[in-house]
């Protein structure tokens, strides 16, 4: 029988590129997808092509409301999606996400059986969110082996970042020779209705340069 894993699964770029990479490496899996308030809710559509495409075994949706908390241009439409670089971390930033995701899944994993659960995180060619950071990977692998009935009884959870210390340039590259259709993902934080994306906020940014680096055709819909 094959492992089981639990992929979370954005819709985007990254996290299409780690369930491709599971599969390859003979993981039946199980991608989550977390409708959270974010504003570029096409993304969960882009999750369920991809799940459908790349032949997970289920695709899960969950649902947290951090739109009621804010914070962040990602879940407060009062406040705008930075269009330009800015020093620092950016207000798209949402607090305790990846926390919360990886929560999420690590909850589903001790239900299923699975103990290796995949996160896309990029600590190179990324927004400089703590949470996407080597340290947050190992303190959350920590957690999951105290904090769960799994855990305490013996079995050993793994948190699996394989785009972590990777460029953009090199994750497309990867997912290139995976057989992966970016055309059927959505990274922008400001993405319309039907996945189109504005080529000026930093997801966009980050993913235009990394298809010229890897000297990959960009399937990207941009809006007019």
């Amino acid at each position: 029988m094959k492992k089981k894993a639990v992929i979370l699964l954005s819709g985007g770029l990254d996290s299409t590129t780690v369930l491709a990479l599971a599969r390859s490496q003979g993981y039946e899996c199980y991608a989550l997808a977390v409708s959270y308030g974010q504003r570029h809710v096409a993304e969960l559509a882009a999750a369920q092509r991809v799940a459908a495409a790349l032949g997970a075994a289920r695709l899960q949706q969950m649902q947290v409301n951090l739109d009621a908390v804010g914070g962040s241009a990602l879940t407060d439409r009062n406040i705008a999606v930075p269009e330009a670089p800015v020093d620092g971390i950016p207000v798209t930033y949402v607090p305790a996400r990846n926390t919360l995701f990886l929560s999420l899944a690590l909850g589903w994993a001790e239900v299923l059986g699975a103990r290796d659960l995949f996160i896309g995180v990029n600590a190179v060619d990324y927004s400089g969110y703590p949470d996407c950071r080597p340290a947050f990977i190992e303190a959350f692998e920590a957690l999951a082996n105290v904090a769960t009935k799994a855990g305490v009884e013996g079995a050993r959870f793994k948190i699996h970042a394989p785009l972590l210390t990777m460029s953009k340039a090199d994750i497309i590259r990867e997912g290139a020779r995976l057989g992966v259709d970016y055309g059927l993902t959505v990274s922008c934080y400001q993405a319309d209705e039907q996945g189109r994306a504005c080529g000026r906020c930093d997801s966009c940014r980050l993913r235009a340069a990394g298809f010229a680096e890897a000297g990959v055709p960009d399937p990207t819909p941009y809006r007019g």
